[in-house]
């Protein structure tokens, strides 16, 4: 008899699909968890990303004892400090502005010893000493846990945030702001007139800023808000309200201190005191007469032209010693 063609196993046909399904069933759940995993990381790991750039970022603890100068810089839209390697300078090196040098020390002092201290505007003619003034601070105190900050202009937008990273870490703080000075609307001017004093939230006691500028009014004045100045019925001086706002700022530093420029005897005096810690041996006819030609060329009589003077001198020096 013929037979048809052979007929599959009934429990094939009952179980074998199943268990087929059921492999492929398990094999999508494995695959299905590798790809939410993989997702799930994806999101943690653009989540820790969008936190840095938002967080402010902690410096590592140690830096604050190793280090005792920063920078606020910016790195792809974060602003994070970053140490620096600062200068040494000997104020004893700083010669005509020994009174407004002795009130900056003050202050400076009760501000190590946690006593009430100023924020502090060192104004005046340029290249007189009130950068350098700075560095002679960190290079006399840094072992006494002072620390400065130097901040740029644009900077000044984010003080609440830099405050934050400082505030509660066992040293002091002073935020150096070099050459301030605003355009009438510039940014940054409220944030620093509203840190200085006014804001809700005062400084931590462990930081004070200190600026230097060669305006004491660290926003220029126009002659039409001059004019709007008058005397009242009791003979009082009353401003106009757009000086009154300028002044408001340079008036929020406790302590101003005036650098300026120095007279002929003192101008010499730092010159030849340059010349000897460089090792100059020159005639002093010669060395006075060249060092008043070179500050009459630069119109300036200052501890800066002094330097700059003798640097040239020395250098021109050992240039004519080689030929």
């Amino acid at each position: 008899m013929a037979t048809g063609p052979a007929q599959p196993d009934l429990l094939v046909l009952l179980l074998g699909p199943r268990l087929g399904h059921s492999d492929n069933l398990q094999c999508a759940a494995v695959s299905g968890r590798s790809t939410i995993r993989a997702r799930l990381e994806r999101v943690l790991a653009l989540c820790e990303r969008w936190l840095e750039e938002r967080l402010d970022p902690l410096p590592p603890p140690e830096w604050f004892a190793q280090h005792s100068a920063f920078r606020w810089e910016r790195d792809a839209g974060r602003g994070r400090l970053r140490p620096l390697a600062p200068g040494h300078f000997d104020l004893d090196e700083l010669v005509g502005v020994e009174q407004p040098l002795a009130e900056l020390l003050r202050n400076t002092e009760q501000f190590l010893r946690a006593l009430p201290a100023q924020h502090v505007l060192l104004y005046g003619e340029r290249g007189t000493g009130k950068s350098s003034a700075v560095r002679g601070l960190l290079t006399r105190f840094a072992a006494r846990g002072l620390r400065v900050v130097e901040l740029r202009k644009t900077d000044l937008l984010e003080l609440p945030r830099i405050v934050a990273v400082l505030r509660g870490a066992p040293y002091r703080f002073l935020l150096f702001c070099d050459d301030l000075s605003f355009d009438d609307g510039e940014a940054g001017y409220r944030e620093l007139k509203a840190t200085l004093e006014g804001g809700l939230e005062p400084l931590p006691e462990n930081v004070r800023i200190l600026a230097t500028s060669n305006r004491r009014h660290l926003i220029p004045e126009r002659s039409s808000e001059n004019r709007a100045v008058r005397v009242d019925e009791d003979g009082e001086l009353q401003l106009g309200e757009a000086l009154e706002e300028k002044l408001s700022l340079s008036d929020r530093f406790g302590l101003e201190l005036g650098f300026f420029g120095f007279d002929q005897p003192t101008y010499l005096s730092i010159v030849a005191q340059h010349a000897e810690r460089a090792g100059v041996r020159v005639d002093a006819e010669r060395l006075r007469e060249e060092a008043l030609r070179w500050a009459l060329q630069r119109a300036s009589r200052s501890g800066r032209t002094a330097r700059q003077f003798v640097d040239d001198l020395a250098g021109r020096l050992a240039l004519e010693g080689t030929r």
